[in-house]
């Protein structure tokens, strides 16, 4: 393989790269919430002070 190759290559993965990642970025980001809305209804449903709970 010449580097002439090796730079289309990378070029050609940058952008899907960058999209797996942005798409990653927003499952996490929706992950994040489902989990934060989930303990916050289980503490509901227990009674659970979970405002004076520290949560990471």
């Amino acid at each position: 393989m010449t580097d002439n190759d090796t730079h289309h290559d990378t070029i050609r993965r940058k952008p899907l790269l960058e999209a797996a990642h942005e798409e990653m970025v927003k499952f996490e980001r929706k992950e994040n919430e489902f989990r934060r809305k989930d303990r916050e209804e289980r503490a509901a449903e227990l009674h659970l002070p979970l405002n004076e709970i520290k949560v990471h």
